[in-house]
């Protein structure tokens, strides 16, 4: 093998805790959990009524969402931020320059 290097495609991996998390996304959860429990505790009384409950255990499904991991991104976390900064923050305009456009010109002009 000369000159021939193997990179594995998850070698990011290793940074990340159990291979798919980052210290952020611990803490993210956490606050989540810890929100929900403060809102078991404070509402016990009230768990009868179905929307309540619903209420009170958003926090944690919300944040749980946020910290799964999904294929070819780290998590959805990472895809929702990505697809924020490509959409609306970097939004960048590409003009059609070359030997293509002078051809398509060409073309059009012919018909």
């Amino acid at each position: 093998m000369e000159n021939n290097y193997l990179i594995p495609a998850n070698a990011n991996r290793g940074k990340l805790i159990m291979g798919f998390f980052r210290p952020i996304d611990f803490i993210i959860f956490g606050v989540g959990a810890g929100t929900t429990l403060l809102l078991l505790l404070l509402l016990q009384n009230y768990m009868t009524n179905i929307g309540v409950a619903i209420v009170t255990i958003l926090p944690v499904l919300v944040t749980g969402f946020l910290v799964i991991p999904v294929p070819n991104q780290h998590n959805v976390l990472v895809f929702l931020t990505n697809f924020y900064r490509f959409y609306f923050v970097n939004r960048k305009r590409y003009y059609w320059r070359g030997w293509c456009n002078k051809y398509d010109e060409e073309t059009s002009r012919k018909q």
